[in-house]
């Protein structure tokens, strides 16, 4: 890549599975990056944690492997994007008491089970836009609370790794509004922390981050730390937003009518709008990108991690390269869509939206003598699919309607993969050259925050950088046929999905 430009903004992503640091110049093109992997702690299942170190350590060495590569050129700031729903406590050094407990973990089950269809759950997600489920910090801090007393007392904050990030660099706790409207705790309209929700939570607001604009500039670094990055200490620095509501503008789905739509470890579908959008059932969150624009949709818990799963546990094989996944596609194309008549409901870790049950378990549905390997491995996919596709129908009935399909993500790389979507969803998708969604969104933010952009795109976007697939209407018809019986198949067995009494 050329690094010969005037000046340039780094985005850095901050996610569960990886660290991404990537240099943009004003137009939007990617002059330099870095990419530092990482894996989950070995738990018990159910618990899903990472070590705060690690992810603290990725951050640092991604952006400094960027400012090194960078070797002309002037820094013009930096600006962040990290994963939703994580819990830190720490005491009143800013050591961490525990590990960093991510959106998968589920140890807060029978907390917001208990919340839900309370009037106190209903208040909550009615004004703090994220459904009540076992992911966010709201219940996670109830289940310290009542689990682990002795820590939840000695806790001075409970913070998510971005909040770490920016204690160890600048000596203050600050949260920028996009991360803290997922944490089930943050009044997306008055933007400020929810009284009912800390009153549940059994916490104050001292014990939690200031929360900050999402173009916030924050300067005056820790010299050491400065030093530790190659940057001067009054680089300027901007909390910026959520990687789901980053990847939204990152992926150039800006128009009433576009959807975005991610499939990496796990997926979400989204739409923008300019006010949060309550939905009566409770089946899509609504977040905050900015003072003037909310990003409405839902997140499902599977993606590329069910079928890393499928691989283990019933074909022995490990993932460990992008040519394992194409494998793995490739087998399950020798079936014809619909997967003649197989139907497998995805849900093996619980699921979030639309049901937003941590109960729920995954189910093979209609299953034949005259099915083999490959059916099941295309109705695995095809359960992801509709999952999110029964989803994206929740966005547009409470919403707009769905015009266009932009993607992103590691499924990206399989065009059969995006070709299956297209065709249920019956729409044009569109996926674009962008090198990160996530970190590319962080890099508009920061740009705007500077004062060098007044739109969430950059003008040097290329239309010709992005590839649209078209839907084939003989496919459609196999992929309803099996999507009407998966609709029903959880609402005729969740009950049977609870614990026995």
């Amino acid at each position: 890549m050329s690094t010969k430009q005037a000046t340039y903004l780094i985005g850095v992503d901050i996610g569960t599975t990886n660290t991404k640091a990537i240099a943009f110049d004003g137009a939007g093109n990617p002059l330099a990056q870095a990419n530092i992997t990482y894996s989950p702690l070995p738990t018990a299942a159910g618990t899903h944690e990472l070590d705060p170190e690690t992810l603290f350590d990725a951050v640092v060495t991604s952006i400094r492997g960027v400012v090194d590569a960078m070797t002309t050129g002037s820094l013009l700031g930096i600006s962040f994007s990290s994963a939703m729903h994580s819990l830190l406590a720490v005491d009143k050094a800013g050591k961490p008491l525990t590990n960093l407990i991510t959106w998968a973990d589920l140890r807060s089950s029978a907390q917001a089970a208990a919340l839900r269809d309370t009037a106190a759950g209903q208040h909550i997600y009615q004004h703090t836009g994220t459904p009540i489920h076992p992911m966010s910090p709201l219940c996670k801090l109830r289940w310290m609370q009542e689990q682990e007393p002795a820590l939840f007392e000695r806790a001075q904050k409970f913070i998510g790794i971005k909040e770490l990030v920016f204690f160890r660099f600048f000596n203050q706790y600050l949260i920028d509004y996009g991360v803290a409207s997922a944490t089930g705790l943050f009044d997306i309209y008055a933007k400020t922390w929810y009284p009912e929700a800390l009153a549940y939570a059994g916490i104050g607001v001292e014990r939690l981050s200031t929360p900050v604009s999402p173009t916030a500039i924050i300067r005056g670094m820790d010299p050491a730390m400065a030093s530790q990055l190659g940057i001067d200490a009054q680089t300027p620095l901007v909390p910026g937003g959520s990687d789901g509501c980053l990847a939204q503008i990152g992926s150039g789905a800006l128009r009433t009518g576009d959807l975005s739509l991610t499939i990496g470890t796990s997926g979400a579908v989204r739409m923008l709008s300019q006010q949060p959008r309550h939905d009566p059932q409770a089946r899509i969150f609504n977040y905050v990108l900015t003072e003037e624009w909310f990003v409405s949709g839902g997140p499902v818990n599977n993606g590329g991690v069910l079928l890393k799963w499928y691989a283990a546990q019933f074909l022995e094989r490990s993932f460990t390269h992008s040519e394992d996944f194409d494998w793995f596609l490739q087998r399950a194309a020798q079936v014809p869509a619909g997967a003649e008549g197989l139907i497998f409901l995805p849900y093996v870790q619980g699921e979030r939206a639309p049901v937003w049950d941590a109960a729920a378990k995954g189910v093979f549905f209609g299953l034949q003598a005259t099915h083999g390997q490959a059916h099941a491995m295309r109705a695995v996919v095809e359960g992801i699919n509709f999952s999110l596709y029964e989803v994206a129908q929740s966005i547009e009935e409470t919403i707009a309607p769905i015009d266009h399909v932009y993607a992103s993500g590691g499924f990206t790389k399989s065009t059969a993969w995006l070709q299956w979507l297209t065709d249920l969803f019956d729409k044009p998708v569109t996926v674009s050259s962008t090198a990160d969604a996530s970190a590319t969104g962080a890099a508009i933010l920061g740009y705007q925050a500077l004062g060098l952009m007044d739109t969430l795109a950059f003008a040097g976007a290329s239309p010709a950088a992005a590839t649209t697939y078209y839907p084939q209407e003989t496919s459609r018809i196999a992929y309803l046929r099996n999507y009407e019986k998966y609709r029903e198949l959880y609402h005729r067995l969740k009950d049977l999905f609870l614990p026995a009494p």
